[in-house]
């Protein structure tokens, strides 16, 4: 596990017309502040790596599909024992959780089923083109490949 990663249950509400899926209060640790939140989606198979935040917070929510989320971390002053370490997490609607990642670490995510998946972030920041770092595919070794 990356140390300052945080992975939070959160609660679906059955309700006889429709669910209601939870996803981040202002109460909740991992709330950092609103900057802006999105949606994106993500074909089957299609995998979108390698980006890295500087300065936003990630609060990922998966309400529709599956997503593999494999998070790297290279930071020179990592907090881990071991740097250039790896957390796959997959959230779905059967395992819905809030997946935190903070400033610094790299990350990739990868559609799991077929139709919609979508992924919910609120960041705690506005997105700005010049905060992020992107690297391509292969610059981080890992295999993408899905066992069905």
């Amino acid at each position: 596990m990356i140390k300052d990663v945080h992975i939070e249950p959160l609660k679906i509400i059955s309700v006889p017309d429709g669910d209601v899926l939870h996803a981040i209060k202002r109460s909740d640790a991992s709330f950092l502040g609103f900057g802006e939140a999105y949606f994106s989606t993500v074909s089957y198979g299609a995998i979108k790596a390698w980006k890295r935040h500087n300065y936003m917070t990630l609060n990922l929510i998966v309400p529709t599909g599956a997503i593999r989320f494999v998070l790297f971390d290279d930071r020179d002053k990592s907090v881990n024992e071991n740097r250039r370490q790896y957390q796959v997490v997959v959230l779905s609607r059967d395992n819905y959780y809030r997946l935190t990642v903070p400033a610094g670490i790299w990350m990739g995510f990868q559609g799991l089923s077929d139709g919609v998946n979508m992924l919910l972030n609120v960041a705690d920041i506005p997105h700005d083109p010049q905060e992020v770092d992107r690297i391509e595919i292969d610059k981080i070794e890992f295999d993408w490949s899905i066992g069905k």
